[in-house]
């Protein structure tokens, strides 16, 4: 019984050392302030980084979307402008005579190719539309034959795509805009160089569908 006494004290010291290296390893897992400082640095900087990516991809993508949506109404207006040559094979069959209409139709799609900005495509565009507009207007007879008939729905279905369009690149371009211009988007805008696009207006001479005047050419 006498050697109890040293194996409890023994037994005690074990225990205490036990518990003196959970204490020691539960201080060591507590973070410094240097070290908490650090970490929610990074973490800031992380936040910051992905942040900065995402806005940059998203302002790209709409970038990208406005190039897109005009690349689809040039598409519209050249597949209109390339239309001239059937109007003017259907009014040399029709009216053979009348050839003040062929000269205009064909200056107007030398003026629409020789175009080379959106501002000059877009004006040289409408001023096909309105002449289309007017050669039915003034010209009802190209309706008495089925190729006439024909080409005035082509026609029709033209402007008609170059509408449709024409509206979606104006929302496209009104969505990035808005995008560029607002906080924090427009600080990584500026660091891009990103501007904003002019959004559609159409010219004021061709906006209110004046008359052509094919006899202007005699």
């Amino acid at each position: 019984m006498s050697a109890s006494g040293p194996i409890a004290r023994l037994a005690a010291m074990v225990k205490l050392s036990q518990r003196k290296l959970k204490e020691n390893a539960m201080q060591n897992k507590k973070l410094s302030p240097v070290a908490l400082t650090s970490i929610i640095i990074g973490v800031v900087a992380l936040i910051v980084i992905i942040f900065s990516i995402s806005t940059y991809n998203g302002l790209a993508k709409q970038e990208q979307n406005v190039e897109a949506k005009w690349s689809e109404v040039e598409n519209k207006m050249q597949r209109q402008a390339d239309l001239i040559p059937s109007v003017v094979s259907t009014v040399k069959a029709q009216m053979s005579h009348e050839e003040k209409i062929y000269t205009a139709l064909a200056d107007a799609r030398k003026a629409y190719n020789a175009a080379s900005t959106p501002a000059a495509k877009s004006k040289a565009s409408a001023n096909i539309g309105t002449m289309f507009t007017a050669l039915q207007e003034n010209y009802p007879q190209l309706q008495s034959s089925q190729a006439g008939q024909d080409l005035i729905t082509e026609l029709e279905g033209s402007q008609n795509r170059i509408s449709v369009a024409r509206g979606r690149y104006i929302d496209a371009v009104q969505d990035y805009n808005s995008a560029i211009v607002t906080f924090p988007r427009n600080l990584f805008a500026n660091l891009m160089g990103l501007h904003k696009h002019d959004t559609y207006k159409a010219d004021a001479k061709v906006s209110s569908t004046p008359k052509v005047d094919f006899d202007s050419g005699k």
